[in-house]
């Protein structure tokens, strides 16, 4: 910048130069002229008579005036150019100045070039020498640069050099630097070269290298002393420079001091003076007052103290009670007191201040001595406030003093002596009335206290009051040290006063002349009252300043506590966009975590699939062995079409199977791609805010530098840097803590992970011994219950009970899986702290960044601190005498203050070190625990998979376990019904005989009599091969378990060891944090920060502004970058633009020079007219004077005037075209730049048209490249899709083999099951044959036929699938090895492709690179055509500006132009005119002299002619010749005097128009001048504009030739790309030709093979025909034996219900036996309902002669005795209605009482019949509510018997349970109640017990036994009484 404005300022005097010269010539040409035509007017003057003397006098005057005016023009015009030329002098002096210090660092950098270089020679030389063979780099470029530097700077420096000199050398200074640089890196080349070769042959080096090595180093120590002496040399001249600004300073303060004490000799003197004539009378009165005074003082002092203090009790009480509303009043009456106290304090310090003022004028040398105090001593306390006023009252009273100095009048002291009696009564009763005060303000201050002590009650409530409380303490600290100074200060007053009163003893005398001026002192006691009065005013504002500062305070509190709120919201909300950009990544990451684990998955499940494939391949050999045995035994053709089906339904299974792991493979590529790219694109998002975040840092670094911040910024950030550097120790440490957390976590859940394994592999290994105790225990009760028929049926329903099984295993897999999802989401959150902990990491990384750049940012202003510190050191050796003593003082302080911050910032700068340090240390400890934690992932990983591994065969253990426990139980339970349906059987015959077809029908499905002791042999065997299989297995998972522990244990130690490191690592880095230099300097610090807090503050406010332009220029930034983004239509509008205005511009600059034109060729015109004028006139006069003189000579000197008149108009005309010339010649440049200017926007436009092509052309590449990439995916896809094909085939291979497994499974089962059920079958035989022999033993030979048969077509079945599966397996072995031929030659394929593929991608990285570059280049293309476009803007608006200015200046040019032309035209007409004229003056002289002379002549001739005429006779012919002459000198005489009037007339007329003229002139060159000056300025401006646009021009057009050097690079990288890009396409056609050669020789393989298996295939449909025939019957029987096992299933459901239900039953049968034993032993025992019912009825229907028999029966059943029944007999029908009436209407005690219904009518009038059947109900209905089981727990029974059963039994019972009440209908049929005791009918019984009844049992013996009624079990209780009835 300041080169930049030296250049201008150089500019600008060069051009104020060339004004001032243009200037100096003008006026010396005027004035050479003006002197010329003087002395021409002079020696013509000679010659005139008087007449034209006086005319030529007075235009001599008239010239004399002018030439003086234009002298001091002159003067004038020379004093600014002697202005302007000192004023260059100044710039050219301060230009060399700073050119010699250029020229003094060129030729320091070249003494070091040389001196480089000769090092440089000699390490070469050196080197040669050593290494003869190395080839040592040539020096020619170093000796080339140099002799350039040389001789490019060979020219001397002049004092008028142009700003671009100054460039073009500061450019030689920066490439000689940077030469220097590169020559000293060279030099340290040579010299490791050197120190290299001398280590590896230091014997052969010679004694003349090191000759020549001691001479360098005698050279550099040479120029090493010559350095020393030179700064010596500097250090002596600042010392010196130093030591004479100590030595003015101290003359200086010695003089002020000199001055100080000849004021204070003569204040002595003048009281010494004033002193002589005093008497001594009045010393004791005024001893006494001084006396008073002091007291008054005194007191005076105690009561401001007291009230400081009570001011700040206030104050503290104000604030402690902001928050006590309750406590206001009091306060508020207690400031009121203190206000009234306030008061009468403030007037006693008012009389106070009176009688000071009185006594003032005795204090003349304490007043000096005071006011030097002032300048030394600060204004400290509103004490010394009071002190000061007291000095300016003494000042006053020395003024006082002074003024009666003068007036010596003497007068009575009497008055005096009154007045100042008066005064101290007044002041003692002020004084009692102070100490009254007093009192009052204890007593208040009592109060005070107490409320204090209130207070402090209630703040210790409150932290905040406590924290007020001590800022309010520590406040009070500082104020009492503000008092104890103003005390000592007060003191030194109070010894100053006691010399004072010495002093009044003196000057007692004086009181005489105090007597006159003691009215004025009243009345400015009066305006001092006044002032007091405003005093106790202020303060009362002052109390409300308080209050409102308390109300202000409290609003601050407020608004900062909202302010914080605020602040933590926005934390809050960074955190939550923290958080959710985490969470981003997380998700970003788990997904990328998720598509590994799928990957890992997918290619365990390949090996798994693989595994299985070889299993099946095994299976399927075992299976053909089968097959083949079983084709032999039938016919081949079923078989292979059977065959072909099965193994085209296998093939389609895998088709599918591998099409979903195809999609599947296809979305996990899918979902990697998109990782890659979202990967690429945050990178690419990355890097551009990096690259924003380094332009915005930039644009911030160059604004600080541009704004001089300097010592505030310093201090400033010296301040933040230490509460950052706390920040970041204090959250290392808190890193450091959570890091420890996490290891502890860690190793907390891996032990508990280990110690969780150990559990529960021991819990599986107790689990395995207790199942495995349980199948023996089971095992024992098979052999015992194995004689059972129905194992069939048990086998097929085990089959669903799998399914069950099945679905249960998935459960639990699922609640497994569901598990494993929560220790992935724990894993997850580990993994989000560590990312957590990561960020924090990397914003720590970015402080310290931060930190770093401001670092660098205040070393930047340290230096320019640096030199402005030097430039103002020169500036004070420069101006040294000038400089004044505080700007030293305040320099050497500045000094003082740089050199602290120095070291300051040296302390700073090692502090930020040792943290960087640390937190390199810290972020390589984090990567080693980011590596730990990510092999205890992986370990993690592998724990989990082999303890799914483990999980998996323990779950097939047990399932396999539980399937055994499961069939054994089912067929315990089996037995146990069969056996309890048995005894049913045999107690039931008709119900058996209904179960009995339906039992047989299932049971003869599957039995078989004749099964031998052989399949029982291979049961056992089975069971224990089955035995010895589990062992193993045990075995298995003991070693499994060992070795997984053993891992455990290997990576506990492993990571306890890393723990340790990061254990040491931690304390290391506390070690480091805590060192005793960092309090230290931390205290230092602080210190410094109190000192510089105002500063601080200040520069707080600069970086909010600068924060705030910070956000205008970002938000600039991103409206550039939109800018940036609508460029291209900009521009295209742009050009539009520029092309309107290049059309306007050129039609408007036509249009000015076209107006320029047609004014300049008027004016000319006009002048030709006048010029032809003047040339008319002229030659009228040359004939007339022809004509007059012939014959004189005087002509031909008039016409040579007239000629250089003519040459001078031509010269002026000549200048007039130059004038042109040179206006068409700017017109011409700024065309030419407006073309060029146009031209460059062409060219710019053709270059965003090559960039646009050559982004098309990248786009294109990236086209090609996708497809290129595309068609890979699809090949890959295509391989992907055969090996799914293989994993389908694998997976129905797998399924085969599973359906075999289940197929041999469930023939061992039926196998062994037929073996052991033989012994029952033959038992159950003899029972059957006991009931219906026949039936039985035909039915089941029958079904054992049956069974058989089918037997062997499943044997046959299953040994053709064998075989089948064999040639299958053969064949997928043969398919197996082409595949895995393939499959190499695919790999290999792939591996070359993959190869190829990284070519590419290389190459394509490569490209994207140079793409990037490009790019990069593009987008810096692009901001520099944005800048060039803003800068084009800028120029066009300068442009615009300059045109407009241009405009108005050319339009003002021309008019002044045309003006000047005109007035210069004008002046020169009038100068010719006038040159004219005196020339025609001067030629009618002449001819009027030549006329006299004519006139004398023609008179002689006259005389002679008349003479002659007398003589002669021509008298008369002569006579008419002076007739005519004399008319033609009349004519002549009356011509010229008209033509002198019109001479004169024009004469005046043309002064007059000279005068006014000359004004306009003077007016037009004053504003030449300002025009000219404003013209040279813009043109400068313009030269300048068009040196920068020159520049500009040079640049892009340098810039042009490196955007078509590039584009022609790129275009050439394009050709290339396209090559590859065209190789590449033959390549991959080459590829897919080669591949659709091998896929369509594989198709005619396939085809052939296709060919082949469908011939197998038409064979095999024959077998597959019949197969299916067979496997339909299969499938039927299958179905039955579904459906039986459904009724099975539900028949068991059944069971268990009904065995709840008779669990019940027994459980109230107990209770009944009890109560029946009770009812027994007991006398009111009671009979069976039934048998009294059937007695009762059997009475009826005896006849009456056999009907006492019956009653003496039931007697006996009752336990009456005979005499007592025969006296009843006897007794009549009289006891039987009495028995009956107290029976029924009674109301027994065991029978309830019910109510009568509204229907029912009296006992008595109703049938028997029905009172026994209301009896009966109403012993039915419950009195205990009966146990409930519901209804929707009862299953539908299928069978059609139980069916009709069901309904018969819901039918009776829904008519029982109607007829009871008509709500429940939904009352189960089971359990009708019938009392609380027992019912009568069991309706449980309808199941496999049959009649349910409980009386149908075994009586006991005590009861006698009757024959019961048949009752059907369909009956239900009404019915059975309706029946009754009935009979």
């Amino acid at each position: 910048m300041s080169s930049w404005l030296g250049g201008l300022g150089s500019g600008f005097g060069q051009s104020l130069g060339q004004v001032g010269g243009s200037l100096a010539s003008l006026t010396g040409q005027i004035s050479n002229f003006t002197k010329d035509m003087l002395m021409e007017g002079t020696e013509e003057v000679e010659e005139l008579p008087n007449s034209g003397r006086k005319e030529i006098e007075a235009i001599h005057a008239v010239l004399r005036s002018e030439n003086e005016r234009l002298k001091k023009l002159c003067m004038d015009l020379e004093e600014k150019h002697e202005a302007s030329e000192l004023q260059i002098k100044q710039q050219s002096t301060s230009y060399r100045n700073q050119l010699q210090q250029k020229e003094v660092e060129i030729s320091h950098l070249k003494a070091r070039q040389i001196a480089l270089q000769d090092q440089l020679q000699k390490l070469q030389s050196a080197a040669q020498s050593v290494n003869s063979g190395a080839g040592g780099v040539p020096a020619t470029s170093a000796s080339s640069s140099f002799s350039y530097g040389i001789s490019h700077h060979a020219s001397a420096f002049h004092d008028d050099m142009d700003f671009g000199d100054v460039i073009s050398s500061q450019q030689e200074i920066n490439r000689l630097s940077n030469e220097v640089a590169r020559l000293e890196s060279e030099v340290g080349h040579w010299r490791h070269i050197a120190q290299n070769s001398k280590a590896q042959g230091s014997n052969s080096s010679d004694q003349s290298e090191i000759c020549k090595l001691q001479n360098i180093i005698k050279e550099l120590k040479e120029n090493r002393s010559q350095e020393i002496d030179n700064h010596q040399h500097e250090m002596s001249v600042l010392q010196n420079a130093h030591q004479q600004k100590l030595t003015e300073i101290s003359r200086r303060h010695r003089e002020e001091l000199s001055d100080y004490e000849e004021r204070i000799e003569e204040l002595e003197n003048l009281l010494q003076q004033g002193g002589s004539g005093i008497t001594v009378t009045d010393h004791s009165k005024i001893h006494e007052m001084e006396k008073t005074i002091q007291d008054l003082q005194t007191e005076k002092v105690a009561s401001t103290k007291k009230i400081e203090g009570l001011e700040d009790k206030i104050k503290d009480i104000n604030k402690k009670l902001s928050s006590a509303e309750n406590d206001r009043d009091v306060l508020r009456m207690e400031q009121e007191h203190l206000k009234v106290e306030n008061r009468q304090i403030i007037e006693e310090c008012e009389h106070l201040k009176l009688e000071c003022s009185k006594l003032q004028p005795y204090a003349l040398k304490q007043s000096d001595a005071v006011t030097e105090r002032e300048r030394i001593l600060p204004q400290i306390t509103p004490a010394e406030d009071e002190v000061i006023r007291l000095q300016q009252a003494l000042s006053d009273a020395e003024n006082e003093i002074m003024r009666l100095s003068n007036l010596n009048q003497d007068s009575s002291l009497a008055e005096d002596n009154l007045k100042l009696k008066m005064h101290v009564q007044v002041l003692e009763k002020e004084n009692t009335l102070l100490i009254q005060e007093k009192e009052k303000l204890q007593i208040s201050l009592l109060k005070l206290n107490d409320e204090y002590e209130v207070v402090k009650s209630t703040a210790t409530r409150d932290p905040d009051l406590d924290s007020e409380l001590h800022d309010l303490r520590l406040n009070l600290e500082a104020k009492e040290q503000e008092l104890n100074q103003s005390i000592s200060e007060k003191e030194i007053l109070i010894a100053e006063l006691e010399e004072l009163d010495k002093q009044n003893q003196e000057a007692t005398k004086h009181m005489i002349l105090i007597k006159d001026q003691l009215s004025k002192q009243q009345s400015e006691g009066d305006s001092i009252i006044s002032k007091l009065k405003k005093d106790l005013s202020d303060e009362k504002k002052r109390v409300h300043q308080l209050e409102d500062d308390k109300m202000h305070i409290t609003k601050k509190l407020d608004m900062k506590k909202e302010k914080l709120i605020q602040s933590e919201l926005v934390i809050n909300d960074l955190h939550l966009t923290k958080q959710k950009l985490e969470d981003k990544v997380k998700d970003l990451v788990d997904q990328l975590n998720k598509s590994q684990k799928s990957d890992i998955d997918i290619k365990k499940e390949n090996f798994e699939l693989k595994e299985h494939i070889q299993q099946n391949e095994k299976e399927l050999s075992r299976v053909r062995d089968e097959l083949t045995q079983s084709l032999n035994r039938d016919s081949d053709s079923n078989f292979k079409d059977d065959l072909l089906k099965v193994r085209e339904a296998e093939v389609r299974n895998l088709k599918q199977s591998l099409s979903e792991i195809e999609q599947l493979n296809d979305s996990l590529n899918k979902v990697a791609f998109d990782f890659k790219v979202e990967n690429e694109k945050l990178v690419i998002a990355c890097e551009d805010v990096r690259h924003q975040l380094q332009e915005s840092i930039a644009g911030n670094n160059q604004i600080f530098l541009e704004k001089n911040t300097m010592m505030e910024a310093l201090k400033m950030e010296k301040g933040q840097l230490e509460a950052e550097l706390c920040q970041a120790e204090k959250r290392l440490l808190e890193e450091a803590n959570k890091y420890e957390q996490t290891i502890e976590e860690l190793t907390n859940s891996h032990n508990l992970s280990t110690s969780a394994l150990q559990l529960e592999h021991e819990c599986l290994i107790k689990l395995s011994q207790e199942k495995d105790s349980e199948i023996a225990e089971l095992k024992k009760n098979i052999e015992q219950m194995d004689i059972d028929n129905k194992e069939t049926r048990k086998i097929l329903s085990s089959s669903l009970e799998e399914q069950k099984q099945l679905t249960q295993l998935i459960n639990e897999k699922e609640i497994f899986i569901e598990k494993l999802e929560e220790r992935s989401s724990e894993l997850q959150e580990e993994l989000n702290k560590y990312t957590q902990a990561l960020r924090k990491n990397e914003v720590l990384k970015q402080t310290i960044e931060e930190k770093d750049r401001s670092l660098g940012s205040m070393k930047e202003e340290n230096n320019h601190l640096k030199e402005e510190l030097e430039r103002l050191k020169e500036q004070q050796s420069r101006a040294a005498p000038v400089a004044e003593p505080k700007t030293l003082d305040s320099i050497t302080e500045l000094e003082s203050e740089v050199s602290q911050l120095n070291i300051i910032k040296d302390n700073l700068e090692k502090e930020v070190k040792h943290h960087q340090k640390v937190i390199d240390d810290q972020n390589h400890s984090k990567m080693q625990l980011l590596q730990s934690l990510q092999e205890q992932k992986k370990e993690m990983e592998e724990f989990k998979c082999q303890h799914e591994q483990m999980n998996v065969t323990h779950t097939q253990l047990f399932l396999e376990k539980d399937e055994e426990i499961k069939n054994l139980q089912k067929t315990i339970e089996q037995i146990k019904t069969q056996l309890h349906e048995e005894r049913q059987d045999v107690e039931n015959s008709d119900i058996f005989q209904e179960t009995k077809v339906q039992s047989l029908s299932i049971e003869n499905g599957s039995e078989k009599h004749d099964l031998s002791k052989a399949e029982t042999e291979r049961l056992v065997k089975g069971i224990k091969e089955r035995e010895m299989e589990i062992k193993l297995l045990n075995e298995k998972n003991i070693f499994l378990t060992k070795k997984i522990d053993q891992l455990s244990k290997d990576e506990v130690g492993k990571l306890t060891q890393i723990i340790q490191q990061k254990d040491l690592e931690i304390q290391a880095l506390h070690a480091r944090i805590s060192s005793p230099s960092y309090p230290q300097d931390v205290v230092y610090l602080q210190q410094q920060l109190q000192a510089y807090a105002m500063e601080r503050e200040q520069v707080l406010a600069v970086l909010s502004e600068k924060t705030r332009e910070n956000s205008h220029l970002k938000t600039e930034y991103h409206k550039m970058m939109d800018i940036v983004a609508a460029k291209e239509a900009a521009l295209i509008k742009l050009q539009d633009e520029n092309k309107k205005l290049s059309t306007r511009f050129e039609s408007a600059g036509q249009d000015m020079f076209r107006e320029t034109v047609q004014n300049l060729s008027r004016i000319i015109r006009e002048k030709d007219i006048e010029i032809d004028a003047l040339s008319q006139k002229c030659q009228t006069l040359l004939t007339v004077l022809q004509t007059s003189n012939t014959g004189n000579e005087v002509g031909s000197v008039n016409s040579n005037q007239f000629e250089e008149l003519l040459q001078e108009r031509d010269k002026l005309k000549q200048q007039v075209k130059k004038m042109e010339e040179w206006k068409q010649q700017v017109m011409t440049t700024v065309q030419n730049m407006q073309h060029e200017s146009a031209q460059l926007q062409e060219e710019l436009h053709q270059l965003q048209a090559q960039v646009l092509v050559d982004s098309d052309n990248n786009s294109k590449l990236q086209v090609d490249y996708t497809g290129l990439i595309q068609s890979y995916e699809k090949n890959e896809t295509k391989l992907k899709n055969f090996g799914q094909e293989l994993a389908q085939v694998q997976h129905s291979i797998g399924q085969l083999c599973n359906t075999k497994d289940l197929l041999l499974g469930k023939l061992d089962i039926i196998s062994p099951q037929l073996s052991t059920g033989s012994l029952l079958t033959s038992q159950s035989a003899e029972s059957h044959r006991t009931v219906k022999p026949d039936l039985s033993s035909e039915s089941s030979k029958q079904e054992i036929d049956e069974l058989r048969k089918s037997l062997h077509e499943k044997d046959a079945t299953i040994r053709t699938l064998k075989e089948n599966n064999h040639r299958l397996s053969d064949s997928i072995v043969a398919t197996s090895e082409l595949e895995r031929k393939e499959h190499e030659q695919t790999d290999s394929e792939i591996k070359q492709l993959r190869e190829k593929q990284d070519v590419l991608q290389k190459s394509l990285k490569e490209k994207d690179l140079l793409i990037k570059a490009k790019s990069d280049q593009l987008l810096s293309l692009n901001e520099n055509l944005t800048n060039k476009v803003n800068e084009n803007e800028l120029l066009r608006q300068a442009v615009t500006n300059l045109k407009e200015r241009i405009l108005i200046l050319e339009m003002d040019a021309c008019k002044l132009k045309g003006e000047n032309e005109k007035i210069v035209e004008t002046t020169r007409e009038k100068q010719t005119e006038y040159q004219a004229l005196q020339e025609t003056n001067m030629k009618f002289s002449m001819m009027l002299r030549e006329k006299e002379f004519e006139c004398h002549s023609m008179k002689e001739k006259a005389l002679a002619f008349e003479q002659l005429l007398k003589e002669k006779e021509q008298v008369q012919h002569l006579r008419d010749k002076e007739v005519r002459l004399n008319q033609e000198l009349e004519r002549l005489r009356n011509h010229l005097l008209e033509s002198e009037d019109s001479y004169t007339r024009e004469a005046l007329a043309a002064e007059e128009r000279e005068a006014k003229l000359r004004k306009k002139v003077t007016m037009l060159e004053e504003k030449l001048i300002s025009s000219s000056n404003a013209m040279e300025n813009a043109s400068h401006q313009a030269s300048l504009q068009v040196e920068s646009l020159q520049e500009q021009l040079n640049v892009v057009s340098k810039q042009r030739d490196e955007t078509v050097l590039q584009l022609s690079v790129s275009q050439e990288q394009v050709k290339q790309y396209a090559l590859s890009l065209s190789n590449l396409q033959m390549v991959l056609e080459h590829f897919q030709q080669e591949e659709k050669a091998m896929y369509s020789a594989e198709v005619g393989k396939h085809k052939q093979l296709v060919a082949e298996w469908k011939k197998k295939a038409e064979n095999l449909e024959g077998k597959l025909v019949s197969l299916q025939e067979r496997l339909d019957e299969a499938n039927a029987a299958l179905d039955s034996a579904s459906r039986l096992t459904e009724q099975l299933d539900l028949k068991e459901e059944q069971i268990e219900e009904l065995q709840k239900q008779n669990e019940l039953r027994e459980e109230m049968l107990d209770d009944v036996q009890k109560k029946l034993m009770n009812l027994v032993n007991s006398t009111e025992g009671k009979v069976d309902k039934v048998l009294m019912r059937n007695l009762f009825i059997g009475h009826f229907h005896t006849p009456k002669n056999q009907r006492h028999e019956v009653l003496r029966l039931m007697g006996s059943i009752l336990g009456i005795k005979r005499e007592e029944m025969e006296q009843l007999l006897n007794e009549g029908q009289g006891g039987v209605t009495r028995w009956m009436t107290g029976w029924l209407g009674g109301g027994s005690k065991s029978v309830p009482n019910t109510p009568l219904r509204p229907n029912q009518r009296s006992v008595l009038n109703s049938s028997f019949s029905e009172l026994f059947v209301k009896f009966l109900e109403t012993e039915s209905h419950p009195s205990i509510p009966p146990p409930k089981l519901s209804v929707h727990d009862m299953k539908p029974l299928d069978s059609p018997g139980r069916r009709k059963l069901d309904t018969n039994i819901s039918e009776s019972f829904k008519d029982a349970t109607e007829s009871r009440s008509g709500r429940r209908t939904d009352v189960n049929p089971f359990l009708a109640p019938r009392s609380a005791a027992v019912p009568l009918i069991n309706p449980a019984g309808l199941g496999p017990g049959g009649p349910g009844h409980l009386l149908l049992k075994p009586v006991s013996d005590v009861l006698p036994t009757f024959t019961p009624l048949p009752v059907s079990p369909d009956n239900s209780a009404g019915v059975v009484l309706k029946d009754l009835l009935k009979q």
